[in-house]
């Protein structure tokens, strides 16, 4: 599948570029491209492409969505259809102004005719929208994962008339305007001749039905908003970022379509003394100077518990070691991260004089004064 191109890019603007210039470089564009004008065989995907990009960014909405989520912010929550449901009134005015019959020109139809074949007839089913939930959890819980109740805001089929808006022992008519096509056809006289336009029936507004008793728990609409409660499974190895899809838990379709899905997203909150790699678990751990002279065993927590480890003799400040297995389990293979171990050497900061005297009969014994003097007679070398 071929990558799609940054819609700022195809319209020749900058990402700040206002709401004018958007449209401004969308007539220049369109007109340049249009099918009915441009005659090479790559316009009328062009036209589709640039279309597209302005049908993003001119709804404030969707370019939020695609400034922060690139194309999947929009490919994830919308359908091509949605994508140029609402932006379709706008491309055709602009049309209009050239002095085109809306979108389709000599074709006589809308815009919906150039990019779905005569898509402009009356609506069938729809998908529901997808749901996003963020949702927080502990480091501890990506070790082992989890199972969580989220309560989840989105709208559902109404019950009382299960979806059709009318009340109940009622149902919905044809529009008389549009005959149920939810479109309706005027003729049109301009510079290049006598024209149809076909745009959105204004009585029924598209939807070729009039709901003459609406539902009184749904206003005619249809849904209703509810807050459900969900368990989700929180698997282990997640981390920030981490979408979980959950199919068929997202807002209500529409005239008999399938609900769109929930997307979790994962968010690990910061922990009191473990850092996150990947995998890999990292801990800071304090010991003496004598326990990284002399060697010794310490406890150090981990994210199920305690683990003993090794100090071996002669430890260094800063020295990593690994306890295996004591990570996080990855997401996408098989097997757990490690837990990485810093050790950090504290030196006292206060000594009695007998701790002082051994100290100074301890360097004495390992020639450290005389290898402080050769410093600083090489020192002196160079003054």
């Amino acid at each position: 599948m071929a990558t799609k191109r940054d819609y700022y890019e195809i319209l020749g603007v900058e990402k700040k570029a206002s709401a004018d210039d958007i449209k401004t470089a969308y007539r220049k564009l369109a007109m340049q491209y249009h099918p009915d004008r441009n005659k090479a065989p790559d316009a009328e995907e062009k036209f589709k492409e640039i279309s597209e990009a302005y049908a993003v960014l001119e709804d404030q909405t969707k370019r939020q969505q695609y400034d922060q989520y690139g194309h999947a912010g929009i490919d994830m929550r919308y359908s091509q259809e949605d994508i140029f449901r609402g932006a379709a009134p706008d491309i055709e005015d602009i049309l209009r102004d050239f002095g085109g019959a809306g979108g389709g020109f000599g074709r006589g139809g809308g815009i919906f005719d150039i990019f779905f074949g005569g898509g402009g007839r009356r609506e069938g089913p729809r998908r529901g929208s997808d749901v996003l939930y963020e949702l927080a959890i502990n480091l501890e819980d990506t070790a082992t994962g989890k199972t969580v109740e989220l309560e989840v805001p989105r709208t559902e089929t109404c019950d009382t008339c299960s979806g059709s808006g009318a009340k109940p022992g009622t149902s919905p008519k044809t529009c008389p305007a549009c005959r149920g096509s939810g479109q309706v056809n005027r003729a049109q006289n301009t510079p290049f001749g006598r024209f149809m336009t076909t745009s959105t029936c204004g009585t029924c507004r598209g939807q070729g039905q009039i709901i003459e008793s609406p539902c009184t728990s749904c206003h005619g609409s249809g849904t209703v908003q509810r807050r459900r409660k969900l368990e989700v499974k929180i698997p282990p190895g997640v981390d920030t970022g981490s979408r979980l899809r959950v199919h068929g838990e997202g807002e209500a379709g529409e005239k008999g379509g399938p609900p769109g899905d929930l997307y979790v997203e994962v968010h690990v909150r910061p922990h009191s003394i473990f850092t996150r790699s990947e995998d890999d678990i990292i801990l800071e751990a304090t010991v003496s100077f004598t326990q990284a002279a002399l060697g010794d065993e310490i406890v150090v927590p981990t994210l199920d518990g305690k683990a003993k480890m090794k100090i071996p003799p002669g430890t260094q400040n800063g020295q990593v070691f690994r306890l295996r297995g004591k990570g996080v389990p990855s997401l996408h293979i098989s097997g757990k991260g490690d837990q990485l171990v810093k050790i950090k050497v504290e030196v006292p900061t206060k000594l009695n004089d007998k701790q002082k005297q051994i100290l100074r009969e301890f360097a004495e014994i390992s020639g450290e004064k005389s290898r402080s003097k050769g410093i600083f007679d090489k020192v002196r070398e160079h003054i």
